[in-house]
């Protein structure tokens, strides 16, 4: 019987021979050649977030596709960079990746059509859709695939808290109850680093240890259903048939629209989250 555990497991061993195919893809490879011919062709923030395809691109690659309407927001993050602490991009985690790869603040427009910066944001694009294609048929696996690619750049236990799908693997990991979300944010975070400390997601053995004990306690509470249902990962357009069991695994995500984002029907951030974030510093 084909199980999260054991799909997740036959995608990372095999996980160059996996890009390779969904880099082959035919809307793939039409979408990573019309960004390769035309980022060079945006001399300004203005051309890029007009550009529907290029910036549409550019956010699936980093998560953000579901942000592809939030013109105001974008132009606001990019053009605040990242060389202040206090910028939208460094006080919003989820937007701070993008906005250092597209950073036309302080590199220039030439810095994001380089041969080294496209390769890697058609790269990351491509592993996006990977997962997002493994989403169609196991969310479990999408949301194990995206931990063991996420995990080892958070910093601290708020970096967790403030990103939905990670927070979502570690409830699960530890069978925290959804009523965890509601707590204060600095308990939330002392919970995390009383659990796991933040230091053994960059173990790549321990990393495996997490990511395998997620896909088996995700099997263990949620089995082999035959019912489907929509289920939609944060930052990901995709939506994935699977059991209606798994639709409880996502119901704690904290989803709210932020005035910034209104169109968006998966925000990164709760309210009360978000409005705690805005005073911390990642990584301080």
């Amino acid at each position: 019987m084909t199980t999260t555990t054991s799909t997740y497991l036959s995608i990372v061993n095999n996980l160059p021979a996996m890009q390779a195919m969904t880099a082959k893809d035919p809307a793939v490879q039409t979408a990573s050649a019309y960004y390769a011919a035309n980022i060079g062709k945006a001399t300004s923030v203005d051309d890029f977030v007009g550009n529907y395809r290029l910036l549409s691109y550019a956010l699936n690659a980093y998560g953000l596709g579901d942000q592809i309407d939030s013109t105001a927001l974008i132009k606001q993050v990019l053009e605040g960079g990242v060389s202040n602490p206090k910028s939208l991009a460094n006080t919003l985690p989820q937007w701070t990746a993008f906005a250092t790869a597209f950073n036309f603040a302080a590199n220039g427009a030439s810095s994001v059509s380089t041969p080294t910066a496209v390769a890697t944001t058609q790269s990351d694009y491509v592993e996006q859709q990977l997962e997002n294609n493994q989403g169609q048929q196991d969310v479990g696996v999408q949301l194990a695939l995206y931990f063991n690619r996420v995990a080892p750049t958070v910093t601290s236990e708020y970096g967790i808290l403030a990103d939905q799908n990670l927070l979502q693997v570690v409830e699960t990991i530890f069978g925290l109850p959804s009523s965890f979300s509601m707590e204060n944010i600095d308990v939330q975070a002392q919970t995390l680093s009383d659990l796991s400390p933040v230091s053994d997601l960059a173990n790549p053995a321990k990393l495996q240890q997490l990511t395998e004990r997620f896909t088996a306690e995700y099997d263990a509470t949620y089995g082999n259903s035959s019912s489907s249902s929509s289920l939609t990962v944060a930052g990901s357009s995709s939506s994935s048939s699977s059991t209606s069991a798994a639709v409880t695994i996502l119901s704690g995500i904290i989803s709210s629209n932020s005035s910034s984002s209104s169109s968006s029907s998966s925000s990164l951030f709760s309210a009360s989250l978000l409005q705690s974030l805005q005073s911390f510093n990642l990584g301080g």
